[in-house]
């Protein structure tokens, strides 16, 4: 019982850890007043080059090494899905961060469904990769054999998370919100990451059938909101510059999937 705890309890603290790393984000603001577009560009193209990363290097990879695309397939499709519901939601309801402490309680649910739909799959993926903890073989961290994929994704999904939270604080700097509490709320964003991890990690070890069909989902959701949240916001972010910022896009794009690349060789 205690084993059990302990593995869900270190699958949290890495959860945990990518959702602090959103704040690292907001970090910039504390020397600089504004984020060129330029470097705003080519933040998010980072970002994506690094989520197309792991999620290609990572998971199917792995998904494959465990089951057949057949079995991966259908776990990619409710993926896909469940972005697709939460894109719905979030462009149905405009929240400005500034009010969250004065939220009503119907208010703050929804807030909080919306921000969970958003980052729950980055948690998904943290949790699937530490599937074999302790099975198997990998690095030792205070008595845990921690798979090579697990510290794959959870460094993965760390560096994607810090563009992100300079993406978040980007609006709240303009709306004059503190500095540290642009930290808190770029961290606040990302917090379902860790109960995504949990319930992944849980699902995926005692239904072990199910491992294809959860890397499968982890990998679609990953890839669907690269293709239709992260690469449009940053055409969006670089429309002034000259092509459209496509060039900074590529180079970061480009950038992010070389950076994660040695780690997937290991």
């Amino acid at each position: 019982m205690m084993g059990a705890l302990a593995n869900l309890t270190l699958v949290f603290l890495a959860g945990l850890l990518t959702a602090v790393a959103t704040g690292v984000g907001a970090l910039p603001f504390f020397f600089y007043e504004d984020i060129q577009p330029r470097w705003n560009v080519v933040l998010w193209g980072l970002a994506s080059g690094i989520m197309i990363s792991a999620s290609v290097f990572g998971l199917v990879k792995e998904g494959l090494a465990v089951g057949t695309p057949r079995q991966i397939a259908p776990g990619i499709l409710v993926g896909v899905l469940l972005v697709v519901v939460g894109h719905r939601a979030i462009t149905r309801y405009e929240f400005n961060p500034r009010e969250y402490e004065e939220a009503d309680y119907r208010k703050l649910v929804l807030i909080l469904g919306i921000l969970t739909v958003h980052s729950f799959p980055e948690g998904v993926a943290v949790g699937v990769s530490f599937a074999d903890l302790n099975l198997g073989v990998g690095p030792s961290f205070f008595g845990f054999t921690v798979p090579v994929l697990a510290v794959f994704m959870t460094v993965a999904i760390s560096i994607h998370n810090v563009p992100e939270g300079t993406a978040i604080s980007i609006p709240l700097r303009s709306m004059g919100v503190s500095k540290w509490r642009m930290v808190w709320w770029a961290v606040f964003s990302s917090l379902p990451q860790p109960i995504g991890a949990v319930l992944a990690f849980a699902f995926v070890r005692y239904a072990r059938d199910f491992l294809p069909f959860g890397f499968g989902f982890a990998a679609g959701a990953m890839v669907y909101l690269v293709v239709t949240e992260f690469l449009p916001e940053a055409l969006e972010a670089g429309k002034e510059l000259h092509n459209g910022g496509k060039p900074e896009l590529v180079a970061g794009v480009l950038a992010g999937i070389l950076l994660m690349v040695p780690l997937a060789m290991i």
